[in-house]
Order: structure tokens, then C-alpha cells, then sequence
């Protein structure tokens, strides 16, 4: 009894179309959940500083303080409220009529992006115009 028919004249192919298939799905697949990071490098040449400039630079500067939560302090003595107007009384009181002195913004990583565009309000309808942002170096 033969349970195995012959069958030699048959030829075993491997179809090959299912396998590119699954290749192709599997390439697209990875290329678009693939995040790619572009970290843009800004170059800034700065300008030279005259003598003059230095010395002035070395005045003491007016350091606008905001936590995290949009409080302002001026000097390290806080502002009554957030609001602009009390923030651009404070700013002119500490001031007086010097009008280019240098204001440090120092802010907390976590501030409100308003409270800082507020800040710098004040102090562009003041006219103070030398604006510093303080950061920290990153390691």
C-alpha cells in the first residue's frame, strides 16, 4: 500500500511576492514612526564693545525676577501683582530717569510664557531697550 503518490513531475516554487510584501510594509513602517532630530546651530558673531561701553556695562544692572508660577521681583523684593501696569510703576520707581540701564530678565524654566512676554512689555513701553535674558550653561 502506497500512501505517497509520485509525484515527481511536480516542481516545489517559493512564491516570493507575499515576502517583499511583509519587506515593504515592514521598510515604511519604520521610516515614518522613525523620529528624526534636527538640532538647529545658530551662529552669532558679536559686535565688539568700545572702552566707554565697558564701563558702563559694569553699572549695576536692574534683575527682573519670575517663578515658576509668574510672580515678578525686582531685585530681589517682590512686585504687589502680575498685572503690567503695577509691574511698569515698579520698573519706573526703581529706574528713575535712567533710561540705559540694564535689565536682566531671569526667569524660571517653568514661568508662564506670558509673564515673560509682559515683562519684556513693560519694559519696551518704559524704553528700555538694554535687555538681557540670563541663563545658565547647559553641561
Amino acid at each position: 500500500m502506497n500512501l505517497r503518490p509520485d509525484r515527481s513531475d511536480e516542481r516545489v516554487d517559493i512564491n516570493l511576492t507575499p515576502l517583499i510584501d511583509v519587506v515593504f510594509l515592514l521598510l515604511i513602517f519604520f521610516m515614518v514612526s522613525t523620529t528624526f532630530d534636527r538640532h538647529a546651530k545658530l551662529k552669532v558673531q558679536l559686535p565688539e564693545a568700545s572702552a566707554k561701553m565697558e564701563q558702563q556695562a559694569q553699572e549695576e544692572p536692574i534683575v527682573l525676577s519670575i517663578d515658576e508660577k509668574g510672580k515678578y521681583f525686582i531685585n530681589d523684593r517682590q512686585v504687589i501683582n502680575t498685572k503690567i501696569e503695577t509691574l511698569k510703576i515698579a520698573l519706573r520707581k526703581t529706574v528713575g530717569d535712567n533710561k540705559d540701564v540694564t535689565l536682566v530678565l531671569r526667569a524660571d524654566a517653568k514661568t508662564p510664557h506670558q509673564s515673560v512676554v509682559r515683562a519684556m512689555d513693560a519694559a519696551s513701553q518704559l524704553g528700555l531697550t538694554r535687555l538681557s535674558i540670563a541663563t545658565i550653561e547647559s553641561k
